[in-house]
């Protein structure tokens, strides 16, 4: 029969995973679906502050299609905002943009993800666990949230709502993103999930 204690030691385990300390940070957090309306939701957000805004984008342009793609997005913002690229970096693109009365929008956790783990080395792997890289690129993103002075507004996908997938590596990725955007959550001040362009209020 285990003890009580094992309750403590397992909230102590998970604790760390999927709780940032919160402070006084203005962090909102939007997630949805493919084509919910996620990004122009949080445009429009940053917009609104009227602060000065930082957009740190995590694409990489790979095929014409998705640079048609970006170049949509990047008509739809408003021209005067300044535009930092972060594909694998994003815990120091977000210390270098954030400052007090300003506002960074990162655009978004999904591609940032797979920037990480399929890099041109690991093309040819089958990847079955997260890689050391990539578990630091994490630790020091939770840790640049955590010390945020700004606003800051975080675009991700929700895809875990459908089938398991059958490829190891698919399942990490869904496994991985599914982590992340709990940690982003725990740390947020507001989260939204987006459904058909609908928001709904998770948190805050």
């Amino acid at each position: 029969m285990a003890s009580d204690n094992s309750h403590v030691e397992r909230r102590a385990i998970l604790a760390p995973q999927y709780n940032i300390a919160m402070t006084s940070r203005d962090l909102t957090f939007i997630l949805g679906g493919a084509r919910s309306g996620k990004s122009a939701c949080a445009e429009r957000l940053a917009a609104e502050s009227g602060l000065p805004v930082t957009y740190l984008a995590t694409a990489r342009i790979g095929d014409a299609e998705f640079a048609e793609r970006v170049r949509l997005h990047r008509e739809r913002r408003p021209a005067h905002w300044a535009l930092a690229e972060a594909p694998l970096d994003l815990a120091g693109a977000l210390r270098e943009a954030d400052r007090a009365g300003h506002c960074v929008l990162i655009d978004c956790l999904t591609l940032w993800l797979a920037n990480l783990l399929f890099t041109s080395a690991s093309a040819s792997e089958e990847l079955a666990v997260l890689p050391d890289h990539a578990r630091e690129a994490f630790a020091r993103f939770d840790a640049a949230l955590e010390e945020t002075r700004g606003k800051v507004i975080v675009v991700s996908n929700e895809i875990g709502l459908g089938v398991v997938p059958l490829g190891s590596v698919t399942r990490l990725y869904v496994d991985e993103l599914g982590r992340l955007n709990q940690r982003v959550a725990a740390a947020s001040t507001r989260a939204t999930l987006m459904v058909a362009g609908l928001p709904l209020a998770l948190k805050g």
